[in-house]
């Protein structure tokens, strides 16, 4: 079998080609309608090649999100905390919102909820985020504007998990004030050595 990992060749361009038809149709159907046929017709890749590469739908999720987890994450630089982590918030929320972002993102969380290998891919992504993510912490523990013991990753998971649990436990919609609120709400946690 070829390898994954390899960077060019086929194996690279099969890859690329099924994640793009992935995101397509999990874009267009959602999870739900989600088929490793229909992604083999639209990446022009073989049935019988996606079958045996990634398996199942659950493969296709884990890796189009192994994939993603690498990719960069415009981290804002405000030259404050206050509007670094907001900035941060509102990057989640708004790729909620987007038309086309929105439904993958949401279709990516759904199938962690049922499948335990997409669970380990999204948890591997949102390590690799918040890990990206943190370095607004450090900038501001560095400025002096945060203790220098404060628990960098944990201040992003408190800031933005407020979004999630509005979006897929309450099913409630988030609005800017929110996604603020919930910054703000982890910047005072912070400061005051909760974080």
């Amino acid at each position: 079998m070829e390898s994954n990992k390899r960077p060019g060749g086929r194996s690279a361009r099969v890859r690329d080609a099924v994640r793009q038809a992935t995101l397509a149709e999990l874009a267009e159907r959602g999870y739900r309608g989600l088929t490793v046929e229909n992604v083999a017709e639209r990446s022009g890749v073989h049935k019988t090649t996606v079958y045996r590469r990634w398996g199942s739908v659950a493969g296709l999720i884990s890796d189009a999100l192994e994939l993603a987890r690498d990719e960069p994450w415009p981290i804002p630089d405000t030259g404050s905390i206050e509007g670094d982590l907001r900035g941060i918030v509102q990057l989640v929320r708004s790729g909620f919102d987007d038309p086309e972002l929105g439904p993958v993102s949401s279709a990516f969380v759904a199938a962690a909820v049922q499948d335990p290998d997409a669970a380990r891919a999204l948890h591997e992504f949102f390590t690799a985020r918040h890990e990206q993510s943190a370095e607004v912490v450090r900038r501001a523990v560095a400025r002096g504007e945060l203790p220098d013991v404060v628990d960098v990753r944990e201040v992003i998971r408190v800031a933005v998990a407020p979004v999630y649990y509005r979006l897929f436990v309450a099913h409630e919609p988030v609005t800017e004030r929110d996604a603020d609120r919930a910054a703000d709400a982890a910047l005072a946690a912070a400061r005051a050595g909760v974080l």
